[in-house]
């Protein structure tokens, strides 16, 4: 089986406020976000690629102009947008495009990370 993987980055703010108001996540609050998208397959395409690092670029796109240098709560509409969150969204887009895509990852500090991964 080979394995890739491909990170981005972006800045975005977010508000976990169904957190009790002593909560720091309940303020409103920003991070530099890392993500890691993991591709596999038994077999190489016709280059010798699990899939060519250059088609993710539709990812790092989606990226810059969806999420980078927004409130999330926003984007999303919703009062619970997680690291855990991210990873099952940004991996449901990338499955649909990428049907290699077998996990993402999502940090919001450089300590913790969120991944989603179906079994």
């Amino acid at each position: 089986m080979y394995t890739i993987t491909k990170e981005f980055h972006f800045s975005a703010s977010h508000q976990l406020t169904d957190l009790p108001s002593d909560h720091q996540c309940a303020r409103l609050h920003g991070h530099n976000y890392v993500v890691v998208v993991e591709l596999r397959s038994a077999a190489l395409n016709q280059f010798g690629f699990v899939r060519d690092y250059q088609e993710l670029g539709e990812l790092k796109a989606y990226i810059d102009d969806h999420l980078d240098h927004r409130h999330l709560n926003e984007v999303f509409e919703s009062e619970a947008v997680t690291a855990e969150f991210l990873a099952k969204h940004l991996f449901d887009w990338c499955k649909q495009r990428f049907a290699e895509t077998t996990a993402v990852r999502v940090s919001e500090t450089p300590k913790t990370w969120a991944e989603y991964r179906p079994s």
